[in-house]
């Protein structure tokens, strides 16, 4: 819809209305757009593509805002969809949330391409991995079994991770899908795993992700 400089927008911030959280807000010529996600200055190409994909293939009216040090896409919202916006986890629940959702996806994909003794094995290299690392509530590989065959937005309690649980899980399912898979193409399909994410909760997890170590693994 537009490609913006960050002098011919207005950027504030309103309280989310459940949340302990700003909700960054873009506004141009009377409309108001709300951050989807943040990508590096390095990372023009990556955000053009999202930009893109969002306005021509799903025709979502959206701002790519180009700022000397980083690009952002901004998503068309009213200002009453946000007042009336109930999300139901904190910022951590999200990111752990969006990083089972990314988990079960290399899973499905495992099991759908290359077979369910190849799936199989994969379920017990994560379990192998979470236990070694010793992720909290990860005794066993029925509690894996569980994590890669339900789906996070449906779970009624979320694993008790941390930040630090996240960035390791993300590392080494990288690792382990390239050794599956022979290649990272896997990992550039992000947008399509978490469409099923609520949009603020997708944004605010991928703008933690390309802020993260994981940047340059997850695109």
């Amino acid at each position: 819809m537009f490609i913006l400089k960050r002098q011919d927008v207005e950027i504030s911030s309103i309280q989310h209305p459940k949340k302990d959280q700003q909700v960054p807000i873009l506004n141009y010529q009377g409309q108001t757009f709300r951050l989807i996600t943040v990508f590096k200055a390095s990372q023009e190409e990556e955000a053009r593509a999202l930009w893109r994909d969002l306005t021509d293939n799903r025709g979502k009216a959206c701002v790519l805002l180009e700022e000397p040090d980083r690009f952002s896409v901004w998503g068309k919202v009213r200002l009453d969809q946000i007042e009336q916006d109930t999300g139901g986890h904190n910022k951590n629940g999200t990111y752990i949330q969006g990083s089972l959702l990314l988990l079960q996806a290399v899973y499905l994909d495992i099991d759908e391409l290359l077979g369910t003794r190849q799936a199989g094995l994969f379920e017990k290299d994560i379990a192998d991995l979470l236990q070694k690392e010793q992720f909290p509530e990860i005794n066993s590989l029925e509690a894996v079994n569980h994590l890669v065959t339900t789906n996070p937005l449906d779970l009624a309690k979320l694993p008790p991770w941390q930040e630090k649980h996240l960035i390791i899980l993300l590392q080494e399912l990288h690792k382990l899908g390239k050794t599956y898979f022979g290649n990272a193409n896997f990992a550039h399909q992000l947008t399509d795993t978490l469409q099923d994410m609520p949009e603020p909760e997708r944004s605010l997890f991928m703008t933690w992700l390309n802020q993260s170590s994981l940047s340059t693994l997850w695109q």
